[in-house]
């Protein structure tokens, strides 16, 4: 897998390559790339760039003062970009919501349209019921007690609800095993996970999507205990070029779930907006 250092540190990254128009995909808490295992095969044609963000689920620790905050990360993804020399993106989210921030960061020059698949929004980061683990990472020993947890059956199961129809063991295993064994990546989620800013900060950096005047999808999970259904409605109406699809019987990881339902409305989306597959 190729790697980058960047000025926090190394990112890992999968590019498929092609001369196809540009899609970005980020992933969520702790996850990495294979959160999109499932969609990659269903766009043919397309570059399709993947980073593993330091989210908890990076394989090589980040600089010990690296900002990982949710805006930290943000300007990381800019940096990314603009290394890796990319422009015109299609950039696509699911369950961590912070790409969008370089919007209200002013860095989203190289970014020709927004995709956002039921993901924090407004003042929902982290999601209510995700709330209690970034209390535990406040406390001291708390990041190692929450790799313990990951080990759990009772855990898993329940950090498996994200997918409606379950997550896979190995998969689980992959986003976990970083921080079970390194101590500097448990420090790395922990900044991470406890970066939240206040909610007036928030709802205002939200209020910076009016100003993203490209095409803007929206694909939100019919019922979802994490991402509220009426955020997708509330996004859509949001960016000034935005639509919505939503799709049924998915919770917020709709890779996971519906991936050709979703594969289908990005196609979609993509061809009407001028970045057609040459392979369509």
């Amino acid at each position: 897998m190729p790697r980058i250092e960047l000025s926090a540190g190394p990112i890992d990254y999968v590019d498929t390559g092609g001369t196809g128009p540009v899609l970005v995909f980020t992933h969520g808490f702790p996850m990495n790339e294979s959160q999109w295992r499932k969609v990659l095969p269903l766009l043919p044609g397309y570059r399709c760039v993947l980073p593993t963000l330091p989210l908890g689920a990076h394989r090589q620790p980040m600089k010990a003062d690296a900002d990982l905050s949710q805006r930290g990360q943000a300007l990381l993804l800019a940096e990314l970009l603009e290394r890796l020399g990319l422009t015109d993106v299609t950039l696509i989210m699911n369950d961590w919501g912070g790409p969008q921030f370089l919007i209200s960061e002013g860095r989203a020059q190289r970014v020709g349209r927004l995709v956002m698949v039921a993901c924090e929004a407004f003042d929902n980061f982290p999601p209510k019921p995700a709330r209690p683990l970034a209390a535990l990472c406040r406390v001291p020993g708390g990041p190692w007690l929450l790799t313990k947890l990951l080990g759990t059956k009772p855990f898993r199961h329940k950090y498996g609800e994200l997918s409606k129809h379950g997550i896979p063991g190995d998969v689980l295993d992959d986003w976990f095993a970083p921080a079970t064994r390194s101590k500097e990546i448990r420090r790395d989620l922990a900044k991470f996970a406890t970066s939240a800013p206040s909610r007036a900060v928030l709802l205002d950096w939200s209020e910076r999507l009016r100003e993203f005047d490209r095409p803007a999808l929206v694909v939100w999970a019919a019922d979802d205990r994490m991402m509220p259904a009426e955020h997708g409605r509330r996004l859509a109406e949001l960016l000034p070029l935005g639509r919505l699809v939503e799709i049924a019987d998915t919770s917020t990881l709709i890779p996971e779930d519906q991936p050709r339902n979703l594969a289908d409305a990005l196609v979609k989306f993509l061809a009407d907006t001028g970045a057609d597959s040459p392979a369509g």
